[in-house]
């Protein structure tokens, strides 16, 4: 499939990469690449380019803002989320500074992935965020329940290969 927005994932929990790749399927318009830090990261975005990253604050060796503002010097068109259990205020100054789209918090629902992707391709003009948006409009009144099942189904669900 054409036209797919790569998605970089960098989080040293292999379970984190694996949410975003349920979620963020071809079938809406993604491919999803994951890291399990910020070099690796680093390395896969001088090999391929990639339209958004989403990228844990806490890491081994470099942290998701170093990673932020390094994306944004040498890749600003390509949009950075943060990702973080404990969002501090200075850690989303830093992030605000460093250029990122979003600052996003611990746990994460599939929604919430979903609209952040949406939300951050479409602060860069990425032209196919409005395609996204329009494909997945505001649920009704009535889907409230099976949205909140479905939310627990994704939390409990085990992760597959």
């Amino acid at each position: 499939m054409n036209g797919l927005r790569k998605v970089l994932v960098v989080d040293d929990d292999v379970l984190v990469g694996k949410s975003f790749s349920r979620v963020l399927t071809e079938d809406k318009g993604y491919r999803v690449i994951t890291s399990h830090n910020a070099a690796e990261a680093l390395q896969k975005l001088h090999e391929q380019e990639v339209d958004l990253v989403f990228t844990s604050i806490k890491m081994p060796g470099m942290d998701g803002l170093e990673l932020a503002g390094q994306v944004k010097a040498r890749w600003p068109q390509t949009s950075v989320v943060i990702i973080s259990s404990d969002g501090t205020t200075a850690n989303e100054t830093r992030a605000k500074a460093a250029g990122v789209s979003a600052f996003i918090h611990k746990p994460l629902s599939p929604e919430l992935i979903e609209e952040s992707a949406v939300q951050a391709l479409r602060q860069s003009g990425q032209p196919m965020a409005a395609a996204i948006a329009a494909i997945a409009p505001e649920p009704e009144p009535a889907q409230k329940e099976s949205r909140i099942k479905n939310i627990l189904l994704f939390l409990i669900a085990p992760f597959g290969a």
